[in-house]
């Protein structure tokens, strides 16, 4: 894959609350790096603060039930949830990743082809690495090889 042009220097650029990236102006352009990099940020915060939710709620839930009933549905629950945070720890590094790659000039850039990821995509999914037609051909490969 190319190499994009090493680490950016931030430059102040003021973004419109309303502001969404286009595909009618240059590519990865500094409001565009901003937007993604505010954008992915806020995520980030969000799925700390529900970690730090569900942390608070079992806690608080860890009590002890009584009834076998209740307390297998309680330890389902925690399981369930424990997951989710697992899931939501990878999604973290993830973001993380996302973000290096805002800094060293290579997000939104497919890491197989080099070639731009489209602004929906990474609108829709600002950790994309892959663009749509690269991502499709990875998902065929998987299953032709899970069934074999």
């Amino acid at each position: 894959m190319p190499k994009r042009q090493g680490k950016r220097m931030a430059t102040a650029v003021t973004l419109d609350h309303d502001y969404r990236p286009s595909e009618d102006e240059p590519f990865m352009n500094e409001r565009q790096r901003q937007y993604f990099r505010k954008k992915l940020l806020a995520w980030k915060e969000d799925i700390l603060r529900e970690a730090r939710e569900t942390i608070a709620n079992l806690q608080n839930d860890s009590e002890n039930h009584p009834d076998i009933a209740d307390r297998a549905s309680s330890e389902t629950d925690r399981s369930i949830e424990l997951r989710s945070r697992d899931r939501q720890r990878k999604l973290i590094a993830k973001i993380d990743s996302a973000l290096a790659r805002l800094d060293d000039g290579t997000y939104g850039y497919c890491e197989e082809t080099g070639e731009p990821i489209s602004i929906k995509r990474l609108d829709a999914r600002p950790i994309a690495t892959l663009s749509i037609e690269a991502q499709e051909r990875h998902e065929r490969n998987e299953r032709v090889h899970r069934d074999d």
